[in-house]
């Protein structure tokens, strides 16, 4: 009875330590309160262009003023195959209908450089998540505010004036603009299998996916970005915190097979009726022969 008590402690004690590593916070990308140290810097992480950082508060990529353009990106580049990072932000400004422009999430190879996407580079490799809140175009089939998502190659470019709609990856509406609970967003990805973003913008601690994308390929060595534009609308962008953390791999999900191709449709279809007219005629015969030998039968009792 011992042997049995300690065997199954010793057991309970492996599965607390396994299930305890299943994440594991990478301090070189997280971020939070009072942002800086002593010398008015973050180890981790450099801010640049229009950023303020309110100690007690967030850290500001853009005031609620016209053109301006800040941005957060973490100094060493992430090298976890598998991670999930989980930010709260918040986005508000003056009431009304004109507000934007949004702000973006970015891992990828480059850093820290300004330009025309929501306050960083174009053409760039990776991954940008684009919390937008102005409608450029006025033809989309959805609302504003949008989550949309780039895989970018490098040398494509995002089409501000069409919202990013011809090279996004995966979008949701969320209006999470101006709410009076936290807002946050987690991106969990699993190398070779598939990628998800999940937000809180319906109710307080709800988390809602946005979308979910199998089969994503990210490059090895990226970095972690914040960044954020106005324009002739503005709006207040904030971080308020970044927690990153290590993911154990995770079993392939399983995806739909695609349907057969047509010209095997009907080789299948062919040759399933030839095996149903041979059943059908096979059928025949063996009725046949029971009905000979049932009249054979009589046949021999009347003689």
């Amino acid at each position: 009875m011992r042997f049995t008590f300690l065997t199954l402690l010793a057991a309970f004690a492996v599965f607390s330590c396994v299930a305890a590593q299943a994440s594991v916070p990478l301090r070189t990308h997280s971020i939070s309160m009072p942002y800086i140290d002593d010398d008015l810097q973050n180890r981790w992480f450099d801010f640049g262009g229009d950023a303020i950082i309110n100690t007690n508060r967030h850290i500001r990529l853009t005031n609620n003023r016209q053109s301006q353009q800040g941005y957060l990106w973490s100094r060493l580049p992430l090298t976890a195959a598998n991670f999930e990072i989980e930010f709260e932000f918040d986005v508000d400004g003056q009431s009304g209908h004109l507000y934007g422009d949004g702000f973006a999430m970015w891992l990828t190879k480059d850093r820290a450089t300004v330009g025309p996407v929501f306050g960083s580079a174009d053409r760039f490799e990776g991954l940008g998540i684009f919390f937008d809140t102005y409608d450029n175009e006025r033809a989309h089939r959805h609302t504003f505010p949008y989550v949309s998502s780039m895989l970018g190659d490098g040398v494509t470019s995002y089409d501000n004036s069409k919202d990013g709609s011809t090279t996004q990856l995966a979008g949701c509406e969320a209006n999470f603009r101006s709410k009076s609970f936290p807002t946050k967003a987690k991106l969990t990805y699993y190398k070779n299998n598939y990628m998800q973003l999940d937000l809180i913008w319906r109710e307080e601690d709800e988390w809602t996916e946005c979308f979910k994308a199998g089969d994503v390929k990210l490059p090895e060595q990226l970095y972690l970005g914040f960044s954020a534009h106005t324009g002739e609308v503005t709006d207040n962008h904030d971080i308020v915190s970044v927690v990153t953390r290590t993911l154990i791999p995770k079993k392939k999900e399983v995806t739909a097979s695609p349907p057969p191709p047509k010209s095997s449709k009907r080789s299948g279809g062919f040759w399933s009726f030839m095996l149903k007219l041979l059943a059908a005629g096979a059928l025949v015969g063996v009725l046949f022969i029971a009905y000979r030998m049932y009249d054979n039968n009589n046949r021999m009792k009347r003689f």
